[in-house]
């Protein structure tokens, strides 16, 4: 393709110049100046590869690079060197195979948020989107719920679990799995696992998931699923972007209930809150079950909490004495609220308008997520509250409840090796000041424990320097699945380099 056959949205418009294609010699996007003269052409006419033609646009101006360049956890700077809109999914294929052929790193990011371009961001928290030198895809350009019917959505990667509770819920439905802030992209959620309240009957939100269409490694775009490519299907679900990029989903959804009774229980003592917790999950009791841990009114210890949440219709609401039998909680503290289900599942973002108003928002944030076997939680977390201070939590908090298992079904989403563990999630938001680097290596502190006691980790977190044999460990015998995967759908290693898991 000569210089003039460029299609005009296929070209990376940046401060002063116009990119005509990459420079294989130099390694770098060869540019030509607004005039008609070469800014930094290529050596040879056969060392310019061309842009190939796009539906959307490959951008690099300053502004748009910084923004990729961080997420956030605010603690990790990487910046792109281009960030691809994409019109379709077509162009994402398209870019991806362009960028094997020449060797560019290459992450899909979901810059996503509750309100306008200023408020977007990636929601890694330890530069796990980042693409240093390389190219970014936002997928906001991928934004369309292309169908809801009875029981089933499909959505493309840039659709948010907001917008699709919202679109659901117009229409009974409702997705079955969601994250406690919805302001997150499905396909960012799908690339880790995506985690909620409703863990213990749904496992994950990949665990949700009917197909995918994946863009691989070498450019090629794939539909995915259990019956069909199922080795690209249960390598990307919670993979990390190492074999593919997710561009489209169909995803289960469940009949949308139209109110939610949420019940609170609050314990000073770690031993009940263990026991009642695992009670409460075997038993049943809830529909949404979490629980979290905060310092009590004095300021002197620890004092945990179980949330549990009854769904139900119209005028049958539940019994309430059923649901505090013969549990160990402080009765007198025991709070009982009733809203709609629409108001529970977007009850976090009351707390993220707090949180931006008072600036904590956008400071660096150190959270960590690790799954703990039960019968070594106790250890755990009794060391790790002594450890902890109301400094590290912030304003924000450290949610902590348990789980079975046997509801984790992509093998990617490694779990510690016994029927029941805990989730131990330090989600702070750290005061301005905060002394980071010393909040980075408790995290390391924490995960090496919870590595000895049998313990994993979710691909969200903030561990500074984790080895590849410390990546072998966690996926353990799931190690050369992971492996074969990458070689086989990225073997160029183009894919997500943030993650760091096969560095």
């Amino acid at each position: 393709m000569s210089k003039s056959a460029l299609p005009r949205r296929s070209v990376i418009v940046g401060a002063a110049a116009t990119v005509i294609g990459w420079n294989t010699v130099g390694r770098s996007w060869a540019v030509e100046a607004p005039t008609g003269g070469a800014a930094d052409a290529a050596p040879a006419d056969t060392a310019l590869a061309a842009l190939p033609r796009l539906d959307g646009t490959l951008v690099a101006d300053a502004d748009t690079l910084a923004r990729f360049g961080g997420d956030f956890g605010h603690l990790v700077t990487a910046a792109p060197r281009a960030v691809l809109r994409p019109g379709s999914v077509r162009d994402v294929a398209t870019l991806v195979g362009f960028a094997r052929r020449h060797r560019i790193p290459v992450a899909m990011n979901g810059q996503s948020g509750t309100g306008g371009p200023a408020e977007l961001e990636s929601h890694s928290s330890y530069g796990q989107a980042a693409v240093r030198g390389g190219v970014a895809i936002d997928s906001r350009g991928l934004d369309r719920i292309i169908r809801i019917t009875p029981g089933r959505a499909v959505v493309e990667a840039g659709v948010t679990w907001a917008q699709l509770t919202d679109a659901a819920l117009a229409q009974g439905w409702m997705p079955p799995s969601l994250t406690d802030y919805l302001h997150l992209s499905i396909g960012g959620t799908l690339s880790v696992g995506g985690i909620g309240g409703g863990v213990q009957r749904h496992g994950f939100q990949v665990d949700t998931v009917e197909s995918v269409d994946v863009v691989t490694g070498t450019g090629e775009l794939v539909t995915a699923s259990a019956s069909a490519n199922r080795e690209l299907f249960e390598a990307v679900l919670g993979g990390g972007g190492q074999a593919g990029l997710i561009v489209r989903a169909t995803l289960r959804l469940v009949r949308a209930r139209e109110r939610a009774l949420v019940l609170n229980l609050f314990y000073d003592d770690l031993a009940d809150y263990l026991a009642d917790q695992k009670k409460l999950m075997l038993e049943r009791r809830f529909d949404l079950h979490v629980g979290d841990v905060s310092r009590n009114a004095a300021n002197t210890g620890w004092k945990y909490k179980v949330e549990g949440v009854v769904h139900y219709d119209g005028a049958a609401a539940p019994d309430r004495a059923r649901l505090v039998r013969g549990l160990r909680c402080l009765a007198a503290e025991t709070t009982f609220t009733d809203q709609t289900a629409r108001e529970y599942a977007f009850r976090v973002d009351g707390f993220a308008g707090f949180l931006k108003g008072a600036g904590l928002w956008s400071q660096p944030k150190p959270w960590m997520s690790l799954f703990l076997p039960a019968s070594t939680t106790e250890a755990f977390m009794r060391e790790a509250t002594a450890l902890l201070t109301p400094e590290d939590l912030g304003a924000g908090l450290l949610l902590f409840y348990p789980f079975r298992t046997d509801v984790f079904t992509r093998p990617m989403t490694v779990m510690p090796k016994e029927a029941v563990g805990f989730h131990f999630d330090l989600l702070s938001f750290p005061f301005p000041g905060a002394d980071h680097a010393a909040a980075l290596r408790r995290n390391r502190r924490l995960y090496d424990l919870a590595v000895r006691l049998g313990g994993k980790r979710y691909l969200i977190g903030a561990i500074p320097d984790v080895t590849p044999a410390e990546w072998r460990r966690h996926y353990g015998a799931q190690w050369g699945r992971a492996v074969a995967a990458k070689h086989r759908f990225d073997p160029a290693g183009i894919l997500t380099p943030g993650q760091g898991i096969h560095a």
